[in-house]
């Protein structure tokens, strides 16, 4: 054979070899926006109010990052000056731990977690009169002084001397300040619903409890909660954090449960769209004493160490269709978020994600999951690794070339409890078993959406709490803040409509969910220019806004 008959053959495997990755890398697939690359940057547990309340009003006391609101920010609908000095909190029935709203300060970045199950929540909503979270959700800090001491804790909020970073990107780009949870529950609940907008499917070998529910306990004020329940239709729904059946990482002294129906993996897969989970620890580093599940890192301001990857934050390991269970890693870099990853089965380590962007490989659609201490989770993190982790990533992604058409988006999956002064009850459920659902879930005028199976189910109670949401792009409107009505489905109802051509999953809240479009400004030239801020301050590199 000669050489240039033997070239041919070469370039023609390799031109095949390119084809056969798909479009993943090199020819980026056609989107309804501009938006080419979606990161979702996915926090844990809190509340708008708790990080946004007082937005743009900081106290801005000596010693602590300041900020001073742009010219022309626009408010929200924060804790007004009756929420702050006549919350309904005080109401008698909270005990010693009724309270207002009270400032917390970066000295008081370490605080307690809140009690968020799926009834506590509903609870502390009382009916719509949001005046129980002390009583039912609140948990305070041994040794602290005043409300933070005692379950009025939950009452707390931070303005822009902690959360500098996230109010200095709200200033820059755009914000939501009518973004819910899709139900009430835990983290597993947001995270399922993120990415299908379904909790309902879900299955177990465990025996049930004589009320029809699966894995009962109960909660420390004495409360029933449960992990999966009856949902009126021969199947179950998931309110709790269980871990995923079969992850190597799920505890042997936990039960775990899996989940059926469709996911949005499942859909970017079929159309050959590039997708990828990224989690801090997910890659194993076996020991002679450990399986690799337990690499920890200890947070200097909370003093705890956690192990960074938790697998009942790691959604797509409920579905047998895009789980990893044995976290296999990817071939090799270029096939990062392809369906030929070597096993990987699109979930990844976080080192993925940036080794991907380095490479000018990102995946179309990327859902990034902190280590454990940096995610935010009260506990065993706090607001101040949880903003070095966000300006890492988004600083990574504005100096990246794929920056000029992507969306980042910073959204939560509950609110751990924490006072938040709104509602918005869309879907009803009236699950029989005595102590599920309360009475602004049980209202006969609510509907209530179809499950897996194409019939109403219940368990699946929403909107719950408020959460943060954040858009950050070139195309993102500048210091602006919407007031549409969305959820955590609208975060998948945008990946539906940019690539998919609105296709929805069955059962799904998306159906139902608001747009995340107004936070966007296709029709202006795209401001390309990065915002560096600074890691440990939150402020912006170089001193100016």
């Amino acid at each position: 054979m000669g050489k240039r008959s033997m070239w041919k053959k070469t370039g023609l495997a390799l031109a095949l070899g390119s084809l056969a990755l798909g479009a993943f890398a090199d020819q980026p697939p056609p989107t309804r926006t501009p938006i080419k690359h979606l990161i979702v940057i996915f926090q844990e547990n809190v509340s708008f109010d708790h990080y946004f309340g007082s937005y743009p009003v900081a106290t801005n006391p000596p010693g602590e990052p300041a900020f001073t609101a742009l010219p022309g920010t626009p408010t929200v609908n924060g804790l007004s000056p009756a929420l702050l000095s006549r919350n309904p909190n005080l109401n008698p029935a909270n005990g010693g731990a009724a309270s207002n709203p009270f400032r917390l300060d970066r000295s008081q970045a370490a605080s307690s977690d809140q009690e968020h199950a799926y009834a506590a929540e509903q609870s502390a909503f009382d009916n719509l009169a949001m005046d129980l979270f002390p009583l039912y959700t609140g948990s305070g800090s041994p040794g602290g002084a005043g409300a933070f001491g005692s379950a009025g804790q939950v009452m707390g909020y931070y303005d822009g001397n902690t959360v500098t970073a996230l109010w200095n990107y709200a200033q820059h780009y755009a914000m939501s300040d009518n973004f819910f949870g899709t139900t009430f529950g835990p983290s597993t609940v947001g995270a399922i619903n993120l990415i299908s907008g379904q909790t309902n499917g879900a299955f177990s070998k465990a025996t049930p409890a004589s009320d029809g529910s699966v894995h009962e306990y109960r909660l420390s004020n004495g409360a029933l909660d449960a992990t999966l329940v009856p949902d009126g239709q021969g199947g179950l729904s998931n309110i709790g954090d269980d871990d995923p059946t079969g992850d190597i990482c799920s505890s042997p002294k936990k039960p775990d449960f899996a989940m059926q129906g469709q996911n949005i993996g499942d859909l970017l897969s079929a159309r050959q769209i590039s997708w990828g989970f990224f989690e801090g620890g997910f890659a194993l580093h076996p020991t002679a004493s450990d399986n690799g599940c337990h690499a920890s890192h200890r947070s200097s301001w909370t003093g705890v160490s956690k192990p960074d990857y938790i697998p009942h934050h790691q959604p797509f390991q409920y579905y047998a269709s895009t789980a990893n269970p044995r976290h296999l890693r990817p071939a090799s870099v270029a096939v990062i978020g392809s369906s030929r990853d070597g096993g990987a089965n699109h979930q990844y380590d976080l080192t993925d994600f940036y080794a991907a962007l380095s490479a000018g490989l990102l995946p179309a659609v990327s859902y990034v999951k902190a280590p454990a201490y940096q995610d935010g989770h009260a506990g065993y993190s706090d607001p101040l690794d949880e903003q070095a982790f966000i300006v890492q990533v988004v600083n990574a992604v504005q100096a990246s070339r794929d920056w000029p058409d992507s969306a980042i988006v910073i959204a939560y999956d509950d609110s751990d409890g924490w006072y938040d002064h709104a509602h918005a009850i869309v879907n009803g459920s009236h699950t029989p078993a005595a102590g599920f659902d309360g009475p602004a879930c049980t209202a006969e005028q609510l509907p209530v959406l179809n499950g897996v199976a194409g019939k109403p189910v219940q368990g699946r109670c929403g909107y719950g709490p408020r959460l943060p949401l954040l858009l950050i792009s070139p195309y993102a409107r500048r210091n602006y803040v919407d007031h549409h009505l969305t959820d955590q489905t609208s975060i998948l109802r945008f990946v539906e409509d940019n690539w998919l051509g609105g296709q929805r999953i069955a059962g799904s809240f998306d159906a139902i969910a608001g747009s995340l479009e107004p936070l966007f400004d296709f029709g202006a030239v795209p401001q390309l220019q990065a915002l560096p801020l600074d890691e440990a301050s939150g402020e912006v590199r170089g001193g100016s806004q």
